[in-house]
């Protein structure tokens, strides 16, 4: 794909999303923009395979983040953006997953717009999806589940003061995927529980979603703190809650 570069003054900033780690789930107008790209600023979780499909002149600056581990604060990672389009014509900003599920990218292109610079989103392919999909769930099923709910797991480091309505999310949805969790998980199942959801309902855990490595724990409510335990099952991964998750283990049986 060949990207007109900017004659004026300021170039473009792309929000892409290298999706949850696959590369064949690379969008073939986000793979376009990263073979002619001048500067990418690009995240942890995306995959080494996808990192190569940049344009090999291109400037790279790890910008990535992880629970404690964080190489550069949000606010100078959005700066870099707005510094490095100033004198470059195709800045890109490599998220996993999708800018605009829990990705921040919503954040930075509001700070790059209100710096006069323009920016295109270009969407991937979300872990909540494909994870899933990869483990053998899919996250409806008119059977199963006729309603999803995309949600974060995480709040601020250090206290777990819960901003997200776990007892209204447990009444109101048949699937529940959750991102970014594992650390508060306990807190989490808790609270489902005490909206409601019985201690038996099926959880599932991924790690690394469609690489190589992905790996799954499944177990309930009640159980999977402890799985979590006894196995050293660790981030980043998502999870998932509800009665779909038995449509895996009813195709095993009949498989």
């Amino acid at each position: 794909m060949l990207l007109e570069k900017q004659t004026t003054w300021t170039g473009k900033v792309y929000l892409v999303g290298a999706g949850p780690g696959d590369p064949g789930l690379m969008t073939l107008k986000g793979k376009g923009i990263l073979e002619c790209a001048d500067v990418v600023v690009y995240d942890a979780l995306v995959s080494p395979e996808i990192l190569l499909m940049i344009n090999p002149q291109a400037e790279k600056i790890d910008a990535g983040k992880r629970r404690g581990r964080h190489s550069k604060l949000q606010q100078e990672t959005t700066q870099i953006l707005i510094d490095k389009a100033r004198d470059k014509a195709i800045v890109v900003r490599l998220k996993g997953g999708d800018p605009f599920v829990f990705g921040r990218g919503g954040e930075e292109m509001e700070a790059i717009l209100a710096a006069g610079i323009p920016v295109e989103v270009v969407p991937g392919i979300t872990s909540g999806i494909a994870a899933p999909a990869y483990a053998g769930i899919p996250i409806t099923h008119r059977n199963y589940s006729s309603s999803v709910t995309f949600v974060t797991g995480h709040e601020k480091a250090g206290k777990y003061r819960p901003q997200v309505n776990w007892g209204a999310i447990a009444q109101g949805s048949e699937t529940i995927v959750i991102y970014m969790g594992i650390h508060n998980l306990p807190q989490i199942t808790t609270q489902l529980q005490e909206g409601g959801l019985n201690p038996e309902t099926p959880i599932a855990l991924i790690r690394w979603g469609t690489r190589p490595e992905q790996e799954e724990l499944i177990g309930t409510l009640a159980t999977i703190v402890e799985q979590v335990a006894i196995t050293g099952f660790e981030a980043p991964a998502i999870a998932i809650v509800g009665k779909i998750i038995n449509f895996r283990e009813q195709i095993a049986k009949n498989g």
